[in-house]
């Protein structure tokens, strides 16, 4: 019987929603904007919309943070 769910560690996680994700086709492109856009929010949502603590926690200048928001539309939830 495997790990449970909790036990895995990041990289174990990853490769199994990675194989669901492939078998059911799952398009590399689409992907990558959906994992980028989840990790943004989530970001945002610890720093409370301070992209500047965002732009420091993901190590990206905060005008690529703010391009990345406007290209993925994500809304700052206040």
């Amino acid at each position: 019987m495997g790990k449970k769910f909790e036990e895995l560690n990041i990289h174990q996680k990853l490769v199994n929603l990675i194989s669901d994700m492939i078998e059911k086709e799952i398009h590399l492109k689409e992907a990558q904007a959906e994992f980028e856009k989840i990790y943004i929010e989530t970001a945002s949502a610890r720093y409370k919309g301070n992209k500047t603590k965002i732009a420091q926690a993901l190590g990206v200048h905060r005008n690529t943070l703010h391009n990345r928001f406007k290209v993925l539309k994500i809304k700052l939830k206040k």
